[in-house]
């Protein structure tokens, strides 16, 4: 039975298809739409490069809560947080490759690494690096991913440099 030996390969490849197209498709329903991102308000100009990982990025992540800038998180956070099924106390699918390798290849390269033996921060009140990049900000209630809002009034769309509220 010759056919049957190519069987087993394509029944792979197109289940791992069909996996990724669930992954994605799920979230596009409520992600953000990428036509609503302006790239000079983002808080980085990405390369042509790791765009596709942005958006896919924006999708998955953008489709239930605030998407973060890499750049808050230490990247080993990043790396964690894609293996995680756990999160923010939500069972969530996880991504699979190569969806999950594209975004990835984007945290990394615009995330940036955690001080040497810091405590590593799951939550965005956690991170140094949150914290540095708002010196002086007196935050009214606790910090957490859907509060951005509050001062960054585009974060919806992933525009974090228009700023409201006490931090003008």
């Amino acid at each position: 039975m010759p056919g049957f030996l190519h069987w087993k390969p394509f029944k792979f490849w197109l289940g791992l298809l069909l996996g990724c197209c669930l992954v994605l498709g799920a979230g596009l329903a409520r992600a953000i739409d990428p036509a609503q991102v302006d790239p000079a308000l983002t808080t980085d100009l990405v390369l042509p490069r790791y765009q596709l990982g942005q958006q896919l990025y924006l999708e998955s992540c953008g489709s239930c809560h605030v998407a973060l800038p890499p750049a808050i998180m230490p990247t080993e956070t990043w790396r964690r947080l894609l293996q995680d099924t756990q999160h923010y106390g939500q069972s969530i699918p996880q991504l699979v490759d190569p969806p999950r390798q594209i975004i990835w290849d984007y945290l990394q390269s615009y995330s940036r690494t955690g001080s040497q033996g810091a405590r590593l921060p799951y939550r965005i009140a956690e991170s140094q690096i949150f914290k540095g990049l708002h010196p002086e900000v007196q935050f009214a209630q606790p910090v957490k991913v859907g509060s951005c809002v509050a001062c960054h009034p585009g974060a919806d769309r992933f525009n974090f440099r228009s700023l409201s509220g006490p931090a003008q």
